[in-house]
Parts: C-alpha cells; structure tokens; sequence
C-alpha cells in the first residue's frame, strides 16, 4: 500500500482523495496540505482520516508517506516534483505537467535523479474505449491516421471569482487549454505521435475575468497527420474525440469535470457513446463502458511506485505535451503558427 498525500485540496484535489480512499488496496492517503484550510477541507479531511499539515515542507519530511499528489497550480508543478524527488517521495502530478518544455525537462531530471516513480494525471488514457482504439489504430484497422478532431467545452470559466487562481491568464493561458484541451493534445499524443507544429487563436468573448473563453487549435503532427482542438470555457459541457483514418472513422462523445457536479460523475461518466464509420457500409454505435478513471490513473502510479508495471505515459510524451502547450501559448500570442521545441 502505497501511502500518499495530497497538496491542494480544492474541487479536483478532493475528488482525487475519494477516487480511492475507501477501498483501494493500491494507495491511500493519509495526509494534505493545502494554502487555505477551510472549515470545508477540514471536514473534509476528518472524514477521509487526512491529517493536514502546514506546508508541503512538513510532507516532504515525513517519513510515513511515500508519495505526494499535486492538485496545485500549473506554475507549482515543477518546483514541487523536483521537491518532492529530491526528498525521495514519488510524484503523481495533476495536468499540465508544466507550461514549459525546461521545466518538464528538469522536473523528468530530477524523478529520474532520484530514482523515483512519475505520474500524471492525463487519466482519459486509461479508459477502456481509448485502450480499443489505441489497439485499433496499431492493428492498421483504421487504416492511415490521417486527422483528428476534438471539442472540450464547459461553463466553469463563467463561475470564476477574479481572486480564484484559475481567472489567472499566466495561470491559466489560452481558456480551456490547461483545465481541458491538453486532455485532447495527450490523445493526439498517445495516438498519432509527436507534433511538429501548431497555431493557436484565444479570446475573451463573455466571461467576467481575465480569462479567455474561446480557444481553437491547429496541429501538425510529425507524421504527417493534421488535428483541429476547441475549447470553450463558457458554454454547456460536451467532449468530443475522432480519429479519421483511410479505413474509416472512431469518434469518442461524453462530458468534462463540470464544476459542482457529483464526484461520481466527474470520475465515471466523462465517455458516453462510440461510433465506428468505415468508409463502406452502416455505422456501429455503442455505449461506452463506465470507468473511474481517476481512481485507474491513480492506481497505476500506485502500482509502478510500488516497483510493479511501469506508469502508461512515458516520461518523454509526458516532456513533449508541456514543449506543445508551451507552442500553443506563444502562437496565441504572437498570432502566428509555432514550431514545437
């Protein structure tokens, strides 16, 4: 049993503990940190038996927990691993990994330096439907990749507090990017390769914050396969994924973590239908299997920091999906398509 605590304890943070508090017999937490201990948080924590602390220094000098888990801000991410490397505690870190390839890279060095286990939270990876269709496409039964297609949208940024760190434009560049669209670029990723380049438009049409609303992507991958990725932070929830091969197409539907939904919906119910269209001949359409796939994700990390199978991601896509957010940022800026470092 992996012993593990959790550093940041919002909505995410708190979803995290339940996915595996009550009956996992991989990892459990035992302990939080958090920068604002609320009467919320600490019932929460005496309910799921976490004895918070007061830093994230007290967790990296205890020797009763054998892992952190970061549910902090995106510009936290890297400091923190290489903390947490550094006093030898594993590191499971929530997505984006970083907003820069040189803090991916140096957060990889550090895990690496210390001989301990890294994992992240890009947790769609593990759901049985994207595990059929990473298989399919390997198998050749698509056909050649030739393009794929992703919406993510939800009405969170429309909730946003000025003072929440996510209304942060440093924070939290390009709207819906770091909350939802990376889920979509690691897909790309898992799926079609390495991309090479990258344009990025991102703007502010209706929310109250600094933050923008309106977000569209287009990608370039090595291989020669195209993408498109929308996101949209202030509409109704809807996920979409398609992968178009010369064979025929596979398009994943469900949600996104809408703020104030139930834990059990945001962990299970984030895929809702398939449908296969080959180039010839009727649609097949089905229902997605239900997964926790946060508790999936957590528990893998749980199983390769205890020395079993090694984590899905490696560590080299999980330094080339930071290289790409980083490339979609400076296009948004700079209004020109980005090579990716």
């Amino acid at each position: 049993m992996i012993r593990a605590a959790i550093v940041g304890m919002g909505w995410w943070g708190r979803t995290i503990v339940e996915s595996v508090q009550t009956d996992s017999d991989v990892i459990r937490f035992v302990a939080g940190a958090t920068r604002t201990v609320s009467p919320e948080v600490s019932a929460f924590a005496e309910t799921h038996q976490l004895r918070l602390v007061s830093s994230y220094e007290q967790l990296l000098t205890d020797t009763t927990i054998d892992a952190v888990v970061l549910a902090t801000p995106h510009s936290m991410h890297a400091p923190q691993t290489i903390a947490a490397a550094q006093a030898g505690k594993h590191v499971f870190c929530e997505k984006p990994f970083a907003l820069t390839k040189a803090d991916a890279d140096a957060a990889v060095a550090a895990t690496t330096k210390a001989g301990v286990t890294l994992g992240l939270g890009y947790n769609r990876r593990f759901h049985p439907e994207m595990t059929a269709l990473r298989a399919k496409i390997t198998a050749g039964d698509i056909g050649t990749v030739l393009h794929f297609e992703a919406t993510m949208t939800f009405p969170n940024a429309l909730l946003l507090k000025p003072e929440a760190w996510r209304a942060d434009k440093e924070e939290t560049p390009c709207g819906g990017l770091t909350p939802m669209g990376v889920h979509a670029i690691d897909g790309m990723i898992d799926l079609g390769g390495e991309i090479e380049q990258v344009f990025c438009q991102s703007f502010r049409r209706v929310v109250q914050v600094e933050s923008d609303d309106t977000t569209s992507m287009l990608f370039r991958m090595k291989n020669g396969a195209s993408g498109y990725l929308g996101t949209i932070t202030a509409t109704g929830p809807g996920f979409s994924f398609q992968v178009f091969g010369s064979k025929g197409s596979l398009r994943l539907e469900g949600m996104t973590h809408v703020a104030g939904a139930s834990s059990e919906e945001r962990r299970t119910r984030l895929f809702s239908t398939a449908k296969w269209q080959p180039i010839k001949g009727p649609a097949d359409t089905w229902e997605a299997a239900r997964l926790d796939v946060t508790r999936a994700c957590l528990e893998a990390f749980g199983t390769a920091a205890a020395g079993g199978t090694p984590f899905l991601i490696p560590t080299r896509e999980m330094v080339h999906g930071a290289a790409v957010t980083e490339a979609v940022v400076q296009s948004a800026a700079s209004g020109k398509s980005e090579r990716v470092a």
